[in-house]
């Protein structure tokens, strides 16, 4: 199973987890998992406070590391603890394929055309937009990058790279590095010989890569010192921009969803629905996006963001035009045998 990351922050062992899950809810009240740090704070502030100040039930917060193997256990032995989880798209695609989730109804949220493209799907509804983006310090640098082809100049900037120790989002990034044009990526992904490439471009820099395995660790190794530039999530660099001369390049960042769904064979069905078309409202939407430089998905909640925020969200039309929209149907395709193949390629 694709081992995946969190974007959180705090990573809770595999027992923490279970305990913490284990306990009883009460009537009403929803387990909610998601990734950790930032992002969970600011649902905290969004969704959960309001939620339960309303007298809709109390939330119990989870946090996992994304791994889809911890909802197919679950389902699989018939002993499902959780009533909602945050998943990236690819995991969504794929639990959905697989039965791990189950089916909504896109009516319950209302018209699909006011949510940014891709947002409601058979099993989830996105809740946010985020990218991974090139990051760097600008304190550390004499010049500023500018593509990953300056990421991969090792010449021109050197130093260790922090890349994100999975195969999702390192080789379209390798590719773009070896001059693939963001609209091609997929398409040449897709091919043994194109998945060649990416490897070998990678094998370029492999003795410079710092790997990071959660959302926390690209920003504070590039406070450090520690890498000259990193991937990173958008949120995690812009929470800590004010007090740090961290930047961001929008050029070949990649952008997805992140979505709650259900796992097959929760309880309180209905409450976590409810619960999900509460989160995507405009004003629960805009209280989020305020609180992480993340996209709000209900397109409403734009007009109610200060304009000063719109500069580092993903979704505005200058930072979206040349990024890469995530390929939810490759991943679901390709994402178990490339992961296993970097897996292999990372432990030589």
């Amino acid at each position: 199973m694709l081992k995946l990351l969190q974007r959180g922050g705090v990573q809770l062992t595999a027992l923490a987890l279970g305990l913490a899950c284990a306990a009883p809810a009460m009537a009403g009240d929803l387990t909610v998992v998601s990734f950790g740090g930032a992002n969970k704070n600011a649902q905290v502030k969004a969704f959960y406070e309001p939620w339960e100040k309303s007298g809709s039930g109390k939330i119990i917060a989870g946090e996992y590391n994304g791994e889809l193997a911890k909802v197919k256990a679950m389902v699989d032995t018939s002993s499902v603890s959780w009533n909602l989880v945050e998943v990236e798209s690819p995991e969504l695609a794929r639990g959905c394929d697989e039965g791990l989730f189950e089916e909504l109804d896109p009516a319950q949220f209302g018209e699909a055309s006011d949510y940014v493209d891709g947002a409601i799907q058979p099993c989830g509804v996105g809740f946010f937009v985020w990218s991974t983006v090139l990051a760097y310090n600008a304190d550390k640098l004499k010049s500023a990058p500018a593509t990953w082809a300056d990421f991969w100049d090792t010449k021109k900037f050197p130093g260790k790279r922090g890349l994100r120790k999975g195969a999702k989002y390192t080789l379209e990034f390798a590719l773009m590095a070896d001059g693939v044009a963001p609209k091609d990526v997929y398409s040449i992904l897709a091919t043994k010989d194109g998945q060649d490439r990416a490897f070998k471009k990678l094998d370029e820099i492999k003795s410079s890569i710092q790997w990071w395995e959660a959302g926390a660790q690209p920003p504070q190794f590039l406070a450090s010192g520690d890498v000259v530039m990193s991937s990173a999530y958008n949120g995690r660099i812009a929470a800590v921009q004010k007090e740090s001369n961290l930047k961001v390049v929008w050029t070949g960042g990649i952008y997805d969803f992140d979505a709650w769904a259900i796992p097959k064979g929760a309880k309180d069905i209905e409450t976590a629905k409810k619960f999900i078309a509460y989160s995507v409202k405009p004003e629960q939407q805009k209280i989020y996006s305020e609180n992480i430089a993340y996209g709000p998905a209900n397109k409403a909640a734009v007009a109610l963001l200060d304009k000063g925020l719109l500069n580092d969200m993903p979704t505005t039309p200058e930072n979206i035009k040349d990024q890469v929209a995530m390929n939810v149907t490759f991943w679901a395709d390709y994402g178990e045998q490339l992961e296993q193949r970097f897996n292999a390629w990372a432990a030589k």
